[in-house]
């Protein structure tokens, strides 16, 4: 549990970087003379970059067992490059699109290799509830960093919006650093994480291949359906629903919702296991709807809690079921395959809706919709394969 908190506080200060960062960046990106689909195309490369990258990167770590260099490199490359934003010239769109996806590959490297050595640990205390609370500090993070974004920009008494979002993102590069710290702290302290947890005996070894494909086709159209924030604050921004100025507190509200929504689903999947996120799917879905369908201010406060629940769902629950689904030996690669789906699900989904978004609201709020709500019964399938490929292990 000791390695979970700590391991927790990283990810928290690591948020206060790049999701500061993220709180900004589709007004920065417009800003810049980016359009919106322009926007959609980076911010879903990125993630398909960030995501696909990974299924190399799971499977070296699994083979090399090098978990702690490769969450070390990851790190440098993810937080470095938000600081480096602060460089980027007025109109260099294309340079902050190239950083975004320098940041995305920085998580590439790091997160199967992460994600593997904190499974570890979780096997012991409940995946579901370690998860949740690594997700909880993380989202503490990720609310820090907006709200420190708004003070700056509060503070800063610029007329030039593009040079107050510089030097915003020039102080970021303050929790960047402290997060490398942390990190090197945590690899010190506890040198050998795989050590949490035992090998499995060769009867636990039984792949389990048909849940977990159900699973990826499953949270590959919920990923597809999952509008990008950077998305969100450009709509808020062009309708002038809130003044610039208080962009990073609604992507704060968002991450506080994330925090609580981790820690009841993280429970509720250490009770109830994978079909929790059957819930937690049904709910989010209808926050495109709210936000982009309905010009008020309090159905996007409406939609960004929401989208939160659903956020707070993926990174609690759907890491929690990898650790339950996948054997230890292989769990990196597990891993690696799931983020990747995810990733390029994301992408096209991103670009897409972001094309649409120039041609027709209407059709991109009913396909984020459609997209989220048909990957709800092959969650159930998923379980029920689940349940049952864990009595044939148990009986082998």
């Amino acid at each position: 549990m000791s390695f979970i908190l700590l391991m927790g506080i990283v990810s928290l200060v690591s948020d206060i970087t790049h999701e500061g960062a993220a709180s900004i960046l589709g007004d920065y990106l417009s800003m810049a003379g980016a359009s919106a689909a322009a926007i959609g195309f980076a911010s879903g490369l990125g993630e398909c970059v960030g995501y696909s990258l990974r299924l190399v990167t799971g499977y070296i770590a699994d083979k090399t067992k090098k978990y702690w260099p490769m969450t070390v490199i990851g790190y440098l490359i993810d937080c470095l490059a938000v600081p480096a934003l602060a460089l980027v010239p007025n109109g260099g769109w294309l340079l902050a699109c190239i950083l975004l996806v320098v940041q995305r590959t920085g998580k590439a490297i790091k997160k199967p290799a992460k994600d593997t050595i904190m499974s570890f640990a979780a096997s012991k205390e409940g995946a579901g509830k370690s998860f949740a609370i690594q997700e909880l500090l993380d989202q503490i993070g990720a609310f820090l960093g907006p709200v420190m974004l708004f003070l700056i920009l509060l503070v800063n008494q610029s007329d030039d919006s593009f040079h107050k979002y510089s030097v915003s993102f020039a102080l970021l590069g303050i929790p960047a650093v402290a997060t490398i710290l942390l990190l090197l702290f945590a690899r010190r302290k506890f040198p050998n994480p795989e050590q949490f947890e035992p090998e499995a005996k060769p009867k636990e070894q039984v792949k389990k291949n048909r849940a977990f494909v159900l699973y990826i086709v499953a949270i590959s159209l919920f990923a597809l359906g999952y509008i990008d924030f950077t998305l969100i604050t450009m709509h808020t921004a062009r309708m002038q629903l809130l003044p610039e100025t208080t962009l990073p507190l609604l992507y704060a509200g968002a991450m506080i919702t994330d925090a609580a929504a981790a820690l009841l689903f993280g429970w509720l999947y250490d009770k109830y296991g994978i079909r929790v996120l059957m819930l937690s799917m049904l709910m989010a879905a209808p926050f495109a709807i709210l936000i982009f369908g309905v010009s008020s201010r309090w159905a996007l406060y409406a939609g960004v809690a929401l989208w939160g629940v659903g956020m707070g769902a993926q990174e609690s629950v759907l890491k929690a079921a990898v650790t339950s689904i996948v054997p230890k030996q292989s769990r990196a690669s597990g891993f690696g395959v799931f983020q990747t789906a995810f990733g390029i699900s994301w992408f096209i989904g991103s670009w897409l809706m972001g094309s649409l978004y120039d041609v027709s609201m209407t059709g991109m709020v009913a396909f984020s919709v459609a997209a989220q709500l048909l990957a709800i019964p092959l969650i159930w399938l998923c379980d029920k394969k689940h349940r049952a490929e864990m009595l044939d292990t148990q009986s082998a």
